[in-house]
């Protein structure tokens, strides 16, 4: 792990090419929440390609509209989402279907950093 950031929202771990996000509990993350992703995409992966894991152990809620902006960062290559709970996985699915880039759902963490560290080769 690179460095580890706390916001008031969130818990980031910070990677040489994915970033691991675990959202708090009740949040409810909205397009003004891409503005921290947009920095960290900045201070950590300026040139580089990334990937954007949602590891979901706690429940909140996504306006699908965020992804309308994240889906603009120039090198962020995918975004998954880690959750072996039914219904995270079918939001996720809804959240999928705003997304223009390459997004998969996971039920563990490790298949989700596979898959970061395959995408990110191939860029």
């Amino acid at each position: 792990m690179k460095d580890s950031l706390t916001f008031d929202f969130c818990d980031m771990m910070i990677y040489d090419n994915y970033i691991v996000t675990i959202i708090k509990e009740g949040v409810n993350i909205t397009p003004d929440h891409n503005e921290i992703l947009e920095e960290v995409a900045i201070m950590y992966f300026t040139d580089k390609p990334f990937v954007y894991i949602s590891h979901r152990i706690n429940s909140y809620s996504v306006d699908p509209k965020i992804y309308f902006k994240t889906t603009n960062v120039k090198n962020l290559k995918g975004f998954a989402v880690v959750s072996n709970n039914y219904q995270a996985k079918v939001n996720a699915e809804i959240e999928q279907m705003f997304f223009a880039k390459p997004f998969e759902i996971f039920e563990n963490i490790d298949e989700a950093i596979d898959w970061a560290n395959e995408l990110t080769k191939k860029n």
